[in-house]
């Protein structure tokens, strides 16, 4: 129990030197708060601009530590699995949920990571992804294929109609150059799901080419309205 306190006094003045925040007022927080969320949920504290900036650099610090640390003896990130797609965008997106983030992974004939880039960034309940600029970084890194992934803030690892959508048209616009959408994986909190093991991913178009965009939500429709009934049942 000494060691625990020990450990969270040096995390939180680890925190409060980097980031600039109050000692004292993060000190007050964790006393009843879990200390993770003034990482997860940075707004709780009331940050000024140039603290939020600073607490986002070091979320993107811890996430880059992850990555590293989970693939620290190789010299490439391959990802020839769902397990190890899962695992890899798990620990870039698993901690943020104040924003829906929306990524790509870029690979070769390999499947070994080319770049990730960040395609978009929302509210904690939606953002919208352009599939046009999706094809551009693809042609641009000259890929053969891609992993899309992005996060539920609000913890459901079920894929929304709008998911599905997005992945059958990425595959559509895809498949004429011959490129392989592999995967897309939904991050909920420490959990991930696969679409490719789920069997929602095709290896076939279905449809002409569609570039407009879609905004992809937190939950999808059916769990808002259940979670509303049983909320207005209470």
């Amino acid at each position: 129990m000494k060691q625990d306190i020990q450990h969270t006094e040096k995390f939180l003045k680890g925190l409060t030197n980097l980031t600039g925040l109050s000692y004292k007022k993060v000190q007050q927080y964790v006393k009843s708060n879990n200390p993770f969320n003034i990482l997860e949920h940075p707004h709780i504290m009331e940050p000024s601009e140039k603290q939020l900036e600073k607490i986002g650099l070091l979320n993107e610090f811890i996430s880059s530590y992850n990555i590293l640390k989970v693939h620290e003896s190789n010299d490439m990130i391959t990802l020839n699995s769902s397990t190890v797609s899962g695992q890899y965008f798990l620990a870039l997106l698993g901690g943020m949920k104040d924003k829906e983030r929306f990524m790509v992974a870029f690979l070769d004939s390999g499947n070994n990571i080319i770049e990730t880039k960040t395609m978009s960034e929302g509210s904690i309940g939606q953002t919208a992804v352009y599939p046009r600029q999706i094809l551009k970084y693809a042609l641009a890194c000259d890929c053969n294929a891609v992993i899309l992934a992005h996060n539920h803030p609000g913890g459901s690892q079920n894929f929304s109609q709008e998911d599905k959508t997005l992945a059958q048209r990425m595959v559509d616009i895809f498949h004429p150059i011959e490129i392989k959408v592999l995967d897309h994986i939904i991050v909920a909190g420490t959990n991930y799901t696969s679409m490719a093991e789920k069997g929602y991913i095709s290896n076939q178009y279905k449809s002409a080419a569609n570039y407009d965009a879609i905004v992809l939500g937190a939950v999808p429709a059916k769990e808002k309205r259940n979670s509303f009934q049983h909320t207005h049942a209470l």
